[in-house]
């Protein structure tokens, strides 16, 4: 569910962290290889969308260093070079996809969101529970066959809540899972959201709150 963008373009990083929130990821996004060795060190990210050439550190030692390290995140490796021997280079440096600039951008989202499932427990397309459909394909949720209008982040946590399978999920694994960095941890913001959330699923009543746990459906 998070993704980190490395691009030293600062305009098509905004760009990219843009559309990849549309598309219900949380994103951050930085411009220099020093930066994004520095927050893949502090979050847990499913996705790294990875300039070659950034500034300060190269990307190509950023990944080095990922793979060495064992993380689990994938790379999305971007390059202005389309040749194949730049693509053969970049796998071999532990990419698992690779990306010429200029792309279009729907191959883009897909690509990541294929590099997510690979990153996580595989998750069905299709979850169900107590009337509620998700198809997590075509992001779209019904309850007992009633559409419901989510927005990206409402889809995202009610995601993480069928995942869970009845157990319970913290507010932080929500916060950490389906915010970006950028997330104040003391706004309300879980709390927020989880409101807005009830009111769309209406009744009865499907999410719990578990006192001083999180919550469950």
């Amino acid at each position: 569910m998070r993704v980190l963008v490395a691009e030293d373009e600062e305009i098509l990083a905004e760009l990219v962290a843009t559309g990849l929130r549309r598309a219900g990821f949380a994103v951050d996004t930085v411009y220099s290889g020093d930066a994004a060795l520095a927050y893949l060190g502090l979050h847990d990210y499913d996705v790294v969308v990875l300039d070659r050439d950034l500034p300060r550190v190269h990307g190509d030692d950023v990944a080095r260093r990922l793979v060495s390290s064992g993380s689990r995140t994938r790379i999305l490796m971007l390059t202005a070079s389309g040749t194949m021997e730049e693509r053969v280079e970049g796998l071999d440096l532990g990419a698992d996809d690779y990306v010429s600039k200029p792309f279009e951008f729907p191959e883009l989202v897909s690509r990541v969101r294929a590099l997510r499932r690979r990153s996580a427990r595989p998750v069905p397309p299709q979850l169900e529970r107590h009337g509620i459909r998700l198809d997590t394909v075509r992001r779209a949720a019904t309850r007992d066959g009633r559409d419901l209008d989510l927005s990206p982040k409402e889809f995202t946590v009610l995601q993480l809540l069928l995942e869970a399978d009845g157990g319970t999920v913290s507010a932080e694994e929500l916060l950490e899972r389906a915010w970006d960095a950028n997330a104040d941890p003391f706004t309300g913001a879980v709390r927020v959201c989880m409101s807005k959330l009830r009111g769309k699923l209406g009744e009865p009543a499907l999410i719990r709150t578990v006192q001083g746990v999180g919550y469950a459906l």
